[in-house]
């Protein structure tokens, strides 16, 4: 049974800060082949396409394609600040192994 990625309350938050749903954005989490791990991440701002699950929470939304949807089952996705910069980061419980910059992983 898959189960649906989770979305931090500090990930919704910061959604809100940067205002993407007032311009009718939601971020994208979606997997692609490629990376030095074999399959990589990609984070963006973009509009929700028909066939995406949407994740909603304080008036924000996180949307996963259909295809990525079975490599982020359980994954949770959340909004980092450290010294060396600010991301949103994703915790994937089906990934092996990552690299070193956390945007490349192997199953």
């Amino acid at each position: 049974m898959q189960l649906p990625p989770k979305v931090t309350d500090r990930a919704f938050e910061r959604l809100s800060e940067i205002g993407a749903s007032a311009e009718g954005k939601a971020l994208r989490i979606a997997v692609e082949g490629g990376g030095c791990s074999g399959f990589q991440y990609e984070i963006k701002l973009d509009e929700p396409a028909e066939d995406d699950l949407v994740l909603e929470g304080h008036g924000e939304r996180v949307v996963v394609d259909s295809v990525s949807l079975p490599f982020l089952s359980n994954a949770v996705i959340d909004f980092s600040e450290e010294l060396i910069g600010a991301r949103f980061v994703i915790e994937n419980p089906n990934a092996t192994s990552s690299c070193g910059c956390g945007t490349s992983f192997s199953m």
